[in-house]
């Protein structure tokens, strides 16, 4: 069996597509050819840009300092730019949105590609707003650290583009090539800036080895409490099936909450499963939904890649408004290992939280898809790369149990998707427990289980002071495709314990680190690696900040 079949890749190719023409395709081709005839002078034109011209300029020095860091001009002048190419792409996306008929996955990448290049106008906007101001005071959007902010929106508007592009992956081609250079052009604009952010120096946040039961400091001392209280005692609203709450399914809350609110909105959720696909759009800020406890609150969906949907849609629970909370619940998507693709929660909420979760699926169920999110004594289970995506994402006594997968198929942990080297993305677990789940046991010897693979080029994952159970493989790590990426990965482990832990037979590649030294791993704790203390504090959730407890 070809390793296409055995791992589908991310860009989901090789998989029910198929190149035979259909009337909706030429369709498609007429509009290809009227769109093109009548673009006079747009920067969208294929052949007038070619990347592979282009000389970067050199990046600017700056302070050190990230709270003094102030961009160039030039950075400020390509934002501007960067925003503008944005407009142009979505509008010619947009013309294909609602027109598609029947074609399932073509509308839901053209969906996807809107809602992703808005993401990136935002996120983009954000970074400008910031730029210019004349003070390193906290900025409305982020943590409050100038520098981390800038380099944390610009990291996820970076993978955007990425993520469009692999959703129209095998939907004909039409509309992929028509797109296709203004998503490239905005990519590598986007690239120039972050260069020059990564290029400033200094890291966001202070280590340290003290526990703070309270979560990191962009969690405020009001939201430390709702985290800790009981759900009645402060709920603005309240779901129930049997019609004793305010609402009877989720997404109607979560639709009637406040639009960009300053303050925590709490939906109590109570038990029951709730069969739907929730969505939280990215002007429902400050969100926090609280269930009565894991398998208790389920909320549950079937959506796969093999039922049409691309990776990205097919979620069961979607997040990007900021700052979002979750506690004390499940989220599921049943669709099985046979459905390949079939996300549980895709979260692009920059600053979120995710408390005493529970998230089960089998391939691709837990979907960190960009900027800075926090998970701490969640459940996490699944098969082949069933933590994925490109945020900066901390794990923290969390249990990871990887399922029994299709026959012949390989279990990743695993699978990051850091595509350059200048973002700040990547997954740490700490003190967390990787073991079989209960359908696995048994069958360990014929399924091989490794941390992870290297999804993108510069994929970062570390796992320290966990638990490795004895289904990981002795050389730990697998690849994604013969030696693509692995002198150019960061994969490490650190003062790990259990049979899996042994690294005398771990791979051998240029990317991977056995770290001793505690200054090496203390980059990659939830003070360093998402600037935890600046933001998790205010949220209520217990976290270590450093090492030790």
């Amino acid at each position: 069996m070809t390793p296409s079949l055995l791992y589908p890749l991310r860009s989901n190719t090789g998989i029910m597509a198929s190149s035979r023409p259909t009337f909706a395709s030429l369709l498609l081709l007429l509009l290809l050819l009227l769109l093109l005839t009548s673009a006079q002078g747009s920067s969208l034109n294929t052949t007038a840009w070619h990347p592979e011209c282009e000389t970067p300029k050199a990046p600017r020095r700056v302070s050190s300092s990230a709270s003094s860091f102030v961009p160039s001009a030039d950075f400020v002048s390509t934002l501007q730019s960067t925003l503008e190419e944005i407009k142009k792409v979505m509008s010619l996306v947009s013309t294909f949105s609602g027109v598609l008929g029947g074609d399932l996955r073509l509308s839901s990448a053209v969906d996807d590609c809107l809602d992703l290049l808005d993401l990136s106008s935002d996120e983009l906007t954000w970074t400008l707003s910031a730029s210019q101001r004349t003070t390193a005071s906290a900025s409305a959007s982020g943590a409050g650290n100038r520098r981390s902010d800038l380099r944390s929106w610009m990291s996820a508007a970076l993978g955007n583009q990425d993520t469009c592009k692999e959703g129209l992956d095998g939907t004909g081609g039409l509309v992929e090539t028509l797109v296709a250079g203004g998503l490239d052009m905005v990519t590598s604009l986007v690239s120039d800036g972050l260069r020059e952010i990564a290029a400033g120096g200094g890291t966001g946040g202070k280590g340290g080895s003290r526990r703070l039961m309270g979560f990191p400091e962009w969690v405020s001392a009001a939201d430390r409490r709702l985290l800790q209280a009981q759900p009645t005692t402060v709920a603005d609203a309240v779901v129930a099936q049997d019609g004793s709450g305010n609402y009877t399914t989720v997404e109607a809350a979560v639709a009637a909450a406040p639009t960009e609110g300053a303050r925590r909105y709490v939906i109590h959720v109570k038990k029951g499963v709730y069969k739907e696909n929730v969505e939280v759009k990215k002007k429902k800020w400050n969100l926090m939904l609280v269930g009565d406890g894991m398998g208790q609150t389920v909320i549950s969906g079937t959506r796969s890649y093999v039922d049409g949907w691309t990776t990205y849609r097919s979620a069961t629970f979607a997040v990007a408004g900021k700052g979002f909370i979750a506690r004390d619940l499940t989220i599921e998507n049943t669709a099985g290992p046979q459905k390949h693709q079939a996300v549980a929660l895709r979260s692009d909420s920059d600053l979120s939280v995710f408390y005493r979760c529970e998230f089960s699926g089998y391939q691709d169920t837990l979907y960190a898809h960009s900027l800075r999110q926090f998970f701490r004594e969640c459940r996490v289970t699944g098969t082949v790369d069933f933590v994925f995506g490109n945020a900066a994402a901390v794990f923290q006594n969390c249990q990871l149990f990887p399922r029994r997968p299709l026959p012949e198929q390989k279990n990743s942990v695993t699978a990051q998707g850091r595509k350059d080297p200048n973002q700040n993305t990547g997954f740490s677990f700490q003190f967390c427990n990787v073991s079989a789940d209960a359908d696995l046991v048994g069958f360990t010897n014929s399924t091989p289980t490794y941390l992870g693979r290297p999804w993108k080029e510069y994929s970062r994952t570390v796992f320290m002071q966990s638990y490795l159970g004895s289904l990981i493989r002795p050389e730990g790590w697998l690849e994604w495709n013969a030696e693509f990426a692995l002198d150019t990965l960061y994969y490490a482990e650190y003062m790990n314990y259990g049979p899996g832990s042994g690294l005398g037979n771990r791979v051998k590649w240029p990317g991977y680190h056995a770290l001793s030294d505690p200054a090496m791993a203390a980059n990659f704790t939830v003070a360093q690696f998402i600037d935890g203390n600046m933001w998790l504090p205010s949220t209520g959730v217990k976290y270590t900040a450093g090492l030790t407890v």
